[in-house]
């Protein structure tokens, strides 16, 4: 599963940042951050695994899940690609605009 299709979803982004923020969490910690149904929370659980952006280590009957960083760093840096590219087309367009308003600035 794509990766850029589970973080599309604002609970499953809700989901990374807690496990950024706490390390690690079992299900039923993370179920409590939110006012759904744990049935919902496993359903996202279940895409970012299938995503990658997690892992989950079995303990006993806990599940504990935790943020994939190898994948994260792969979505930073298609951000950071993607800033690269923009920034340089809007440097080109802040030329154009610039060169245009000296054309009409000397008439």
């Amino acid at each position: 599963m794509d990766m850029f299709y589970a973080l599309a979803e604002p609970r499953r982004r809700m989901i990374i940042e807690l496990l950024a923020q706490k390390g690690q969490m079992s299900a039923t910690e993370i179920c409590d951050n939110f006012n759904v149904t744990a049935q919902a929370i496993s359903q996202h659980l279940g895409v970012l695994l299938d995503s990658g952006l997690l892992l989950v280590e079995k303990r006993a009957q806990k599940r504990i899940y935790r943020s994939n960083t190898a994948e994260m760093e792969g979505v930073e840096e298609w951000t950071r690609r993607m800033t690269k590219m923009w920034n340089k087309r809007l440097d080109r367009l802040d030329d154009v605009l610039k060169g245009e308003k000296n054309r009409h600035s000397k008439r």
